[in-house]
């Protein structure tokens, strides 16, 4: 049996949990209302305040696993929501926010400009510092990833886009003969 997909969510005051023919869940809190199809072959049950997972078949455990991670994601998303911080580094590259627009200037002959999306918001607090926030857990991770592609850090200075704590391993560069 699944470790994870046993463990019972707890539904916090203030988030609506509705759960549709065909496990079609849609999650209404404070921050805003998400709808996923999870998958048919799971059992949703909502009963005072607190969800349960089942699987039909004993043969599903990673996929009840699956189900209930992504339920409470989307009960922490419309609670707290999720942030992903990016940092810049390299001579010459920086990041700026016009409007919904973030414009980055990294060494390219041209600039790359990235728009909100939705209730994805992106913020450039310094010109080496992006941070990007919303309350579905995918696609803030999605547009992280993005953004980061632009420019990914290299091995041997370690220049370009990478997230905070994020650890670069380096190489030596050529050595010359002796």
């Amino acid at each position: 049996m699944s470790r994870i997909g046993k463990q019972p969510i707890t539904v916090p005051a203030g988030v609506e949990v509705k759960i549709d023919e065909n496990n079609l869940v849609t999650v209404k809190g404070p921050k805003g209302t998400l709808t996923k199809q999870l998958h048919k072959d799971m059992i949703i049950n909502q009963e005072a305040g607190v969800i349960k997972i089942e699987m039909k078949d004993e043969s599903q455990n990673s996929l009840q696993g699956l189900t209930r991670t992504l339920l409470n994601n989307m009960i922490i998303g419309v609670t707290e929501g999720f942030k992903k911080e990016l940092e810049v580094n390299g001579v010459g590259y920086r990041v700026q926010k016009q409007g919904n627009k973030l414009i980055m200037n990294m060494g390219f002959s041209h600039t790359v400009e990235f728009e909100d999306r939705g209730d994805i918001k992106i913020e450039a607090p310094t010109q080496t510092s992006i941070i990007v926030t919303g309350i579905d857990k995918e696609a803030v991770g999605q547009l992280t990833a993005e953004i980061r592609k632009v420019r990914p850090p290299e091995p041997y200075k370690g220049k370009g886009i990478k997230y905070v704590g994020e650890r670069i391993i380096r190489k030596e560069g050529k050595m010359g003969k002796k």
